[in-house]
């Protein structure tokens, strides 16, 4: 069996949203990620750091016959975007100016700290300090 070579990480990484527009103004203004690329009625894509952000409508990801392997989810996803455990003040402060109700907020045992609140699609996004996953 040839040995299996190491993954350097994520890419990308994506969620679902049938109202694109809303989707943009959310990431952009709310969260504040810089618009990549977009195709009307098919997708929007956000610069994150080294990686990228996609949302996707999954009414348009689902026809075949493009040079886009098929693809696609109903429901609720999630993401969770990395912040500083110091700027989590900061963060509750924005949401809460933007009008985004914190769901839940979380204390890991190991340290770390997530604040999950829902995209206007209805995604679960969380903000997630690294020590989540230490």
């Amino acid at each position: 069996m040839i040995s299996q070579p190491p993954l350097e990480g994520i890419l990308e990484t994506c969620v679902y949203a049938n109202d694109l527009e809303a989707a943009e103004r959310f990431y952009r203004d709310v969260i504040g990620l810089d618009v990549y690329a977009k195709m009307d009625g098919r997708h929007v894509f956000f610069r994150c750091g080294a990686c990228m952000f996609l949302v996707f409508n999954p009414e348009t990801t689902v026809v075949k016959g493009t040079p886009f392997p098929v693809h696609g989810a109903v429901g609720p996803g999630h993401a969770a975007f990395e912040v500083l455990p110091e700027s989590l003040d900061a963060w509750r402060a924005r949401l809460g100016d933007a009008g985004v109700s914190i769901e839940t907020e979380i204390d890991w045992p190991n340290g770390g700290h997530s604040i999950y609140f829902r995209d206007p699609a209805g995604n679960s996004i969380e903000l997630a300090t690294r020590q989540t996953w230490s």
